[in-house]
């Protein structure tokens, strides 16, 4: 325990005797501890804390207290542009108030949103902040807090917008280039921190490093999320896209298949017709269909028979055939060659009287 204080008295003093007399006396600028243990309690309430308590409640709305938020937001980066050189200590505070981001994510349910790389950029910049508002204070490290102040004017106009309600969703067609201008950022503050190990300007190297690697991680972590996020989507849709034209083709495919299946069926059906098969009421060799016989008399309506002779019974023709004679089946003599018994019995008559009167 004594060596980790006297750890503690040694860094005190170090940071006493080169730390930037001007901010001294500020608020939390006396030491790191305060920050960072600000930090460590944001880190374990919304990743921890916060889901724990929200696991078993409602999500709530906060749709009027996103909106102000976000305005306050807009207005305080706005300001802080405006009057960076002289507001750092202000910058710096301005970190805690965007802790709110994540918390109002957790108080809602968006557990979603609250990705590794949203909780590494605010839980690492007051840390950040710290160091350059201790011992840089205004200079060099202004540029850094300059235009990430403008680009935080643009993304809490967005939010504040989103957070209006959904009718306000067909103007926010632009999160994207949001995204693309937050790389660009981080470009540039790598540009302007590592230029001057090439140029000397009695800056501390340190710092160099410790600003330039700030834009490096944040810049490879905001690319993750582009392709992610918008790269991953458009691969989605091209993929989605592909299987509906690869569908279609399928499906023409099958209706080729079953056409042409349709076809050959009806091209067996035709042949089948020979030999006295029945298809669609078309009559082959003698066979009926719709009522007519391949000769073209008709059977049912006028009892007719097919060689012209028959009989019939309650104005019926039955239905057995042979030889081009009808049968009754037992209600009547038999047809012989399309003749019946009652018809030969009246002509061996009339042979007989004509014969009696030749002979008279």
């Amino acid at each position: 325990m004594a060596l980790i204080m006297k750890y503690i008295d040694s860094m005190q003093r170090y940071m006493d005797s080169h730390g930037d007399s001007r901010t001294k006396d500020w608020p939390m600028m006396s030491s790191p501890f305060p920050t960072l243990a600000v930090c460590l309690t944001y880190v374990y309430l919304v990743k921890v804390l916060g889901p724990r308590l929200m696991e078993n409640r409602k999500p709530f709305r906060l749709q009027n207290t996103l909106v102000f938020y976000n305005a306050v937001q807009v207005i305080f980066s706005a300001w802080l542009f405006y009057e960076m050189v002289h507001a750092c200590w202000w910058y710096y505070f301005s970190k805690f108030t965007e802790f709110l981001d994540t918390i109002f994510f957790v108080l809602r349910k968006k557990t979603s949103q609250v990705t590794t790389l949203h909780v590494i950029h605010h839980g690492c910049m007051p840390m950040s902040v710290w160091f350059g508002v201790k011992f840089t204070p205004g200079g060099h490290s202004t540029f850094f807090g300059l235009l990430n102040t403008f680009v935080h004017i643009i993304m809490y106009t967005y939010y504040m917008f989103s957070a209006m309600g959904p009718q306000y969703q067909k103007y926010l067609w632009w999160k994207k280039y949001l995204t693309t201008l937050q790389m660009v950022q981080f470009v540039l503050i790598m540009v302007h921190a590592f230029q001057l190990l090439f140029i000397d300007c009695n800056y501390p190297k340190a710092f160099v490093w410790w600003i330039g690697m700030h834009a490096v991680m944040f810049f490879f972590l905001f690319n993750e999320f582009y392709k992610n996020a918008y790269k991953g989507r458009r691969t989605k849709h091209k993929n989605l896209l592909m299987f509906i034209l690869q569908r279609k083709e399928k499906d023409d495919d099958d209706l080729d298949v079953q056409k042409t299946n349709k076809a050959v069926t009806e091209e067996q059906q035709k042949a089948s017709l020979t030999n006295g098969h029945i298809s669609n009421g078309v009559v082959s060799n003698g066979s009926l269909a719709n009522g007519l016989t391949k000769n073209g008399y008709k059977m049912a309506s006028t009892s007719l028979l097919a060689n012209g002779s028959g009989t019939t019974l309650n104005g019926s023709i039955k239905p057995t055939t042979a030889n081009g004679s009808l049968h009754k089946n037992g209600d009547a003599p038999l047809l012989v060659n399309g003749h019946s018994k009652m018809g030969v019995e009246l002509s061996t008559q009339l042979t007989q009287r004509k014969l009696q009167q030749q002979q008279k």
